[in-house]
């Protein structure tokens, strides 16, 4: 099968070995994988920081979001059959979705939305479950809840705040602020339903202040949170919440003590890799975003296509990413030949 890998990490994009076209073999399903034919990826910043930081002398594929059609299933496969069409965000853990076929558990899949396209659809997975279990696990924001209570989202624009956005939006009654500091993105976020915009290269609490909002109940810090670390206390109310996706190097959480604020990790790879008894948990948040979607509550995230599935496209992609300047998901369709 075609797929795009790497053997060694840590090279920059301009050298063609930093992801490279090859022919690996196709895998074979476990007893609860589905073989997926895949039709579309999209390009996350996990993708980016593995190639980047980990080591691999045999072929490493990358890619934690797909959309495909089910070839084969394992022998104690139950939630699918041949020919269903499907998305997810596979497992760290395995082998990615770089490549014409894939093997994924049928716990952590779901049934794609049937009014998207492929590459549409391919948008969704990864950042629906994490914005998902950030919101409603981590926080514990109750669907339909919120009243009175606010949502700031650092870095709003991007693939998770994409659908956070609209999740807080449609499915609480908290007032979602969302950060951007470009005009593009300010109108994309604004576009996606947050009742407020703020620019997070300027002061934060004088800006919601300015929008009479204030100090807020959670804080959904996506991207830069060593950065803003001490303006995202200062900006939290008495007993806020505070939880976060990216990789800060360190963090003194000392401060937060005075205001007994808590702290929340969100990592939609945990399930999977631990094989948790509440996996399944993916499967049928994933078929709920497909509903949400198919009735038209929420929206794709799609903010460019990139053409192909190659070496030479995802090269592309991944540099967007690194530049932190993408808006919503980088999306590739399709495998074509080699450049």
């Amino acid at each position: 099968m075609k797929a795009v890998a790497f053997t060694h990490h840590g090279l920059p994009l301009d050298d063609p070995q930093s992801l490279m076209d090859m022919d690996l073999p196709t895998p074979v399903p476990g007893p609860r994988d589905l073989l997926v034919d895949v039709c579309a990826i999209a390009v996350n910043p996990v993708d980016t920081k593995v190639r980047a930081g980990n080591a691999a002398t045999d072929p490493k594929v990358l890619g934690w979001d797909a959309v495909g059609v089910v070839r084969e299933t394992g022998a104690d496969v139950t939630l699918f059959q041949p020919g269903d069409r499907v998305y997810y965000a596979g497992s760290i853990a395995r082998p990615g979705s770089y490549s014409e076929v894939h093997v994924v558990d049928e716990r952590i899949a779901g049934r794609a939305p049937a009014s998207l396209s492929n590459a549409e659809a391919a948008a969704l997975p990864l950042t629906s479950i994490t914005a998902w279990e950030l919101l409603f696990d981590r926080l514990g924001v109750p669907e339909g809840g919120g009243e009175g209570d606010s949502l700031l989202i650092m870095g709003a624009a991007g693939g998770v705040g994409s659908i956070l956005v609209q999740l807080a939006r449609q499915l609480t009654k908290l007032t979602v602020i969302g950060t951007a500091s470009r005009p593009d993105t300010q109108a994309w976020v604004t576009s996606l339903g947050a009742h407020h915009v703020i620019d997070h290269h300027q002061p934060l609490l004088p800006q919601l202040e300015a929008i009479g909002v204030g100090q807020v109940s959670h804080v959904a810090s996506l991207t830069h949170t060593d950065s803003h670390f001490t303006q995202l206390i200062e900006v939290l109310r008495p007993q806020g919440r505070l939880g976060l996706i990216d990789d800060p190097k360190t963090l003194d959480v000392m401060p937060m003590k005075r205001k007994a604020l808590s702290l929340h990790w969100e990592l939609m790879f945990t399930r999977a890799l631990f094989e948790t008894p509440d996996m399944i948990k993916q499967h049928e948040l994933l078929n709920r975003v497909a509903g949400l979607v198919d009735k038209g509550v929420l929206r794709t995230t799609l903010g460019e296509h990139f053409g192909v599935i190659n070496a030479a496209n995802l090269r592309r992609a991944h540099a967007l990413i690194e530049s932190g300047k993408a808006r919503g998901k980088v999306v590739l369709e399709g495998f074509g030949e080699p450049q």
